[in-house]
């Protein structure tokens, strides 16, 4: 029995230190009822007395009901919180409060939605960190260990073999070149990733500016056999954009239609619109398979026939061309056929 008093009396102690914060409201309220009934009502000190104490214990009776329940409703919170920091709810329809605590279990739940949201964006990023590393790591060995066995073959003896000597330091070269062309990919994509790609936008004369780049792009080109022209178009059409970096992702687009293309033509074109120009630029190389189409503009992505074959890429290019597309707040399109060719696309805003 007296434990039971006992445990009865902490939980009445308990309702009133829950309640405490009302305890001036109520007992304001007490003072000015029990005034007004002094003041309409003549009565006898006994009578003061017995309405004091009735006052003081309706007092009591309301404190401890509204601190039993406030105590009811924290615990319920606490109990429900409790449970989501230790991944005991994975739902959020687990989430269940009382009725006088609807509009509070619609923002816990919301908070468990948004918390869920976080957590699979950060196994999404720790999985996409561990593979960017592992991905840079392989495209990093391969061209300084080919290096490397190149230079060693000609330190032991190699290098007094006219047959072979200005060949392995070609090759050599040519690797340290593709080394360096990653390394440049991966600055970039860094930079445009991390938010710190700077753009400078105004507008320039598309003509010009295409026709640059297919000048120092046509040696690529012949070197295969291969025929790059700019199809003929307004030239005094002004486009808005940053133009080195446009230049850039012209400079991968037709790099890649030269790479994948082993024979006919790459071919850019412009299709002026009101209030855009399309840039259009077309190969008639070996085409990506429809089902590889939506990946190609992952980081490092390079498709069975890429990897299949002796092409060489980084994998970084087209990731790139994306990203400086969507800082210009525009997409880029691809419709392909293998073995037919390729076509990439995208819009820039015209001069009004």
């Amino acid at each position: 029995m007296l434990v039971i008093a006992l445990e009865n009396f902490n939980k009445a102690i308990s309702n009133f230190r829950f309640s405490k914060i009302f305890i001036r409201e109520i007992l304001l309220l007490s003072f000015i009822f029990g005034s007004l009934l002094l003041l309409f009502f003549h009565s006898s000190p006994s009578q003061i007395t017995f309405i004091i104490i009735v006052i003081i214990l309706f007092d009591v009776i309301i404190l401890n009901s509204i601190g039993y329940k406030r105590r009811k409703e924290i615990e319920e919170i606490k109990s429900v919180i409790k449970a989501i920091r230790k991944n005991k709810i994975i739902s959020e329809d687990e989430i269940k409060l009382s009725t006088s605590l609807i509009d509070l279990e619609g923002n816990i739940k919301a908070m468990f939605r948004r918390t869920q949201k976080d957590l699979i964006n950060m196994g999404k990023l720790a999985q996409a960190r561990s593979d960017f590393l592992g991905y840079v790591s392989h495209e990093l060995r391969t061209p300084i260990f080919t290096i490397q066995g190149y230079l060693e073959t000609l330190l032991n003896g190699a290098i007094d073999d006219p047959k072979v000597n200005r060949n392995f330091l070609s090759k050599a070269i040519t690797h340290s070149d593709n080394l360096n062309t990653l390394l440049n990919d991966l600055i970039d994509i860094s930079m445009i990733e991390s938010g710190l790609m700077s753009l400078s936008f105004r507008y320039f004369n598309l003509y010009n500016f295409l026709s640059i780049i297919i000048d120092e792009l046509k040696n690529s080109a012949y070197e295969k056999n291969l025929v790059l022209v700019l199809n003929d178009f307004d030239r005094e059409i002004e486009v808005y954009g940053d133009k080195e970096k446009l230049k850039q992702v012209m400079i991968n687009l037709i790099s890649n239609s030269i790479k994948y293309t082993n024979e006919g033509s790459i071919k850019v074109n412009v299709i002026d619109r009101t209030k855009s120009a399309i840039i259009e630029i077309t190969d008639t190389g070996i085409g990506i398979p429809e089902n590889e189409i939506n990946r190609i503009f992952e980081r490092f992505y390079r498709t069975e026939r890429e990897r299949s074959s002796s092409i060489p890429g980084t994998g970084l290019g087209l990731a790139i061309v994306k990203h400086i597309l969507e800082a210009h707040h525009t997409n880029i399109s691809v419709t392909s056929i293998v073995n037919k060719g390729s076509e990439f696309s995208f819009r820039l805003k015209k001069i009004d």
